[in-house]
């Protein structure tokens, strides 16, 4: 069938930092091309933490990709011919494209690819990050990940700046950011110190990156 009758399909994985979005968007990717679909990467080009052109999880997993600006450049970049070729397309740290409701709604629904999408749901205020949650709607499937809280090892949901600096995007690993549970999210916005501790109510907690 042409891949412009096929029927298309957009899965979401959402979560903090740290809680495996990448690691469990690479399995679906290589499952994906293990069952012999035409696979490809795409990741914004201002995530250059551990690679220019892969996307690597925090434990160091790795898969090569391509780096754009805005996911309209992906076409461009990779090709006509190769783009219609392609039957999945995973796309990591979905939150920093501006464009990402059009691009999977005309990749989903006009050309028939299956789209993985990873990224932040929230930024480090739990607000909405980027266009990530405008795509729910548009979704086949949608997974929330956790994480594990850095301060009691419960369930963590949100994502604590450590750091004063105010700006949304801000990239960075554990040496800025890291996961924690409601009660410890809670405290460690009201009560941050400029010498990296959480004032909390059983005593001073340090942050060990």
């Amino acid at each position: 069938m042409d891949a412009r009758h096929r029927s298309g399909e957009i899965h979401v994985i959402l979560g903090p930092m740290f809680a495996g979005k990448t690691t469990t968007l690479l399995r679906r990717i290589q499952s994906e091309s293990s069952n012999g679909r035409r696979v490809a990467m795409v990741k914004s080009n201002k995530d250059t933490r551990y690679a220019v052109d892969s996307i690597v999880t925090h434990d160091g997993a790795k898969m090569r990709c391509w780096a754009v600006p805005e996911l309209s450049m992906f076409q461009p970049k990779l090709g006509v011919e190769a783009y219609d070729k392609l039957d999945v397309i995973g796309i990591d740290e979905a939150q920093f494209f501006e464009d990402l409701y059009d691009f999977c709604c005309h990749a989903a629904d006009r050309d028939g690819k299956i789209v993985v999408v990873a990224g932040l749901d929230g930024d480090y205020l739990r607000r909405g990050f980027g266009s990530v949650l405008d795509i729910i709607p548009l979704a086949d499937s949608v997974t929330r990940l956790t994480a594990r809280c850095e301060l009691c090892g419960q369930r963590a949901f949100f994502t604590l700046r450590k750091t004063e600096e105010k700006q949304t995007e801000l990239i960075g690993g554990a040496d800025v950011y890291m996961p924690v549970c409601r009660e410890h999210y809670v405290h460690g916005q009201t009560n941050w110190s400029c010498n990296n501790c959480l004032v909390l109510s059983e005593g001073p907690v340090r942050l060990v990156p």
